[in-house]
């Protein structure tokens, strides 16, 4: 049964017909079109599926869209600023930083959402922070490389 649902979604507020239980991830790239984040395990274990939810990175596969009422939803379409690419989505193209692209936007979310938390991250802090998002190619010294590099970068402007 759908309900009215009002979501503040990269920036815009949108009304939608939806179920409330649905997972967000479904909302966003039958409804939206948003393609960037993946239906990986459907288990909230892989993070492929993940949005910047008030901040802090977040899995849609399993919460309901109703969840997310309320909060500030950033997807990977909305980390760049008109024509130009976010720091984080310039290095990892820089780094060449993934491989199938599969883990691709839970890596990059999980990135900015640790860069606007800790504005030069060590190491183990990337890691840590990149832990949550599976990478079955096993890039990570590229994606930490490329979150020291979008650091940088970010730190700099």
């Amino acid at each position: 049964m759908s309900e009215k649902i009002q979501i503040n979604l990269n920036g815009k507020i949108h009304s939608l017909e939806a179920n409330p239980d649905e997972p967000l991830l479904y909302v966003l790239r039958e409804d939206f079109q948003l393609n960037g984040l993946k239906y990986g395990c459907g288990m909230q274990q892989c993070g492929s599926c993940m949005v910047l939810a008030d901040g802090e990175a977040t899995p849609t596969c399993v919460l309901p869209v109703s969840y997310f009422e309320g909060k500030k939803i950033e997807t990977i379409e909305g980390l760049h600023n008109g024509e130009k690419l976010h720091p984080v989505q310039e290095t990892f193209i820089e780094e060449q930083a993934a491989q199938c692209g599969y883990c691709l936007n839970g890596m990059m979310m999980a990135s900015v959402a640790l860069l606007r938390e800790i504005a030069d991250p060590s190491d183990s802090e990337i890691r840590d922070a990149l832990e949550p998002v599976i990478c079955r190619c096993g890039t990570h010294s590229r994606f930490i490389k490329a979150v020291k590099q979008a650091s940088l970068k970010i730190q700099n402007h």
